[in-house]
């Protein structure tokens, strides 16, 4: 190759935009690393929302980040809504600049309100885009932006409710590759949480702040727990750590151990015979990949309920049972018991849910990525 011509030769640019949870978070970083494996001379470059947990996470997987001072949109009329409308402009001109500096060939976004506004400009500007949506009911920026994009990504069937059904791929959402075959680390993962021999084992998951929900849940029924010889690994939550080591002071701890973060997650994964969980569309597709009997609670805190949306669509394969977050407190742990109990249902459970799992998703959306290349 000539001096010239390897001055002319250019590396892929992709800019990923999105997050506010890590369920927009987690999946950006799994096809961003997935572009990385097919592509490792590819630029990339994500953008957020300043403030949001994606500015921590994303350089910690080793990505740049740039900021945008957007904010969301209160559905009340309040003074707030006047702030929302300068932060967007400031917004939309931030992103401006940094497709202008970047020159991206693609842009990625996954929801959040930072997608939305980089998104707009970028097909503006002529830059081909894609959306990856997690959940079974879209949030708003990704309905908003479903004219801009070329392709749409999704995880849940009859999508076409919502987005044009020439643009769809069924892709299935990203998950980490070290919850692929999980059982094969059964034995290491009961030393690891110092699981008592013959006890089975509950894991409970409230996600990464917790739930209160599921932790009264818990709470109300210690002895029965006890009783029945379970062993319970449960994630309480940053916010209500000291709250529960407080509240178990006077109680048998021999059973359980609490903690308010699981870093090894393929572990807590591995030695679980029951897993109770909140019903984000991340944590959907990592409980199909294990394959393990699994208790949805949905959220009820979450835009157009979208959580019970994602269970409901296990709950209608026999993939998974669910229990109404109001009912948790009186309910939950019964029906964990009795699911205990059923060694039938818990293999139908379990073939169910496996057979759900997209295990490539984020290979397979890396490359729908690359395919929109000029």
């Amino acid at each position: 190759m000539t001096e010239t011509g390897m001055k002319e030769k250019k590396n892929i640019k992709v800019i990923i935009s999105g997050g506010g949870t890590g369920g927009h978070i987690y999946p950006a970083i799994s096809i961003a690393n997935a572009i990385k494996e097919i592509k490792p001379e590819a630029e990339l470059l994500f953008v957020g929302a300043d403030g949001k947990m994606e500015m921590e996470k994303v350089p910690a997987a080793g990505y740049e980040i740039v900021g945008l001072p957007i904010m969301g949109l209160h559905r009340r009329l309040t003074a707030k809504n006047l702030t929302f409308i300068f932060k967007l402009f400031r917004s939309l001109s931030k992103a401006s600049s940094v497709i202008k500096k970047f020159k991206p060939d693609v842009a990625v976004g996954v929801g959040g309100y930072a997608s939305g506004a980089l998104l707009y400009k970028a097909a503006k500007m002529g830059i081909p885009c894609l959306i990856q949506e997690q959940n079974s009911y879209p949030g708003i920026t990704n309905k908003l932006l479903k004219n801009k994009a070329e392709k749409i990504c999704v995880a849940y069937d009859d999508m076409d409710r919502f987005f044009p059904a020439e643009k769809i791929i069924h892709t299935g959402n990203p998950v980490r590759k070290d919850l692929i075959d999980v059982s094969s680390k059964k034995e290491e993962a009961l030393k690891f949480f110092n699981v008592p021999q013959g006890k089975k084992v509950v894991l409970v998951l409230g996600g990464s702040q917790g739930a209160r929900t599921l932790n009264e849940s818990v709470l109300n029924y210690l002895d029965e727990i006890d009783k029945k010889d379970l062993f319970l690994i449960w994630q309480c939550g940053k916010f209500y750590i000291n709250e529960m080591k407080e509240r178990l002071q006077s109680t048998n701890q021999e059973h359980l151990m609490l903690v308010d973060f699981i870093s090894r997650m393929d572990l807590a994964y591995a030695s679980a015979d029951v897993i109770i969980s909140r019903a984000g569309a991340g944590t959907i597709s990592e409980l199909c990949l294990v394959g393990k009997p699994v208790i949805l609670v949905p959220s009820p805190n979450v835009s157009e309920d979208h959580q019970t949306r994602n269970a409901m669509a296990l709950v209608s394969k026999d993939a998974a049972r669910m229990v109404s977050d109001k009912a948790a407190r009186q309910a939950l742990v019964p029906e964990v018991i009795k699911l205990k109990e059923d060694e039938t249902l818990q293999i139908e459970l379990s073939k169910n849910i496996i057979e759900l799992a997209l295990p490539n998703a984020a290979n397979q959306i890396a490359s729908e990525v690359l395919n929109l290349m000029k």
